[in-house]
């Protein structure tokens, strides 16, 4: 006969949930949590999928959510400087004349 874990009364083996008390006897270390590479990447794929999964995750796998979430912040941080480089050669072009729409003359 095993014990439940918040209770402490005896119950089957086998069972899911403690009969006197409801609190469930399945422990955590079910739970695969090893911060998988791959969740990163689908993270950094898709930012607002490793959010998601980071907040769905933060309690039960904190190891994978960090990864999801590290993956969708790196996007986001390589997004935001993509869109200011792009800026700064736009602006760099414009004031160097390189954007010049002026008609070529002799054509």
């Amino acid at each position: 006969m095993a014990y439940c874990r918040k209770c402490g009364k005896e119950i089957d083996d086998e069972a899911v949930v403690c009969p006197f008390c409801g609190v469930s006897q399945k422990t955590h270390s079910d739970v695969v949590d090893n911060g998988g590479f791959l969740w990163g990447l689908l993270g950094c794929c898709i930012p607002v999928v490793g959010l998601i999964l980071f907040l769905v995750w933060k309690d039960n796998k904190p190891k994978t959510a960090k990864a999801a979430g590290i993956g969708a912040l790196v996007a986001v941080i390589i997004g935001i400087l993509w869109y200011a480089l792009m800026i700064g050669l736009g602006i760099s072009g414009a004031l160097s004349g390189v954007f010049d729409t002026s008609p070529v003359s002799g054509f």
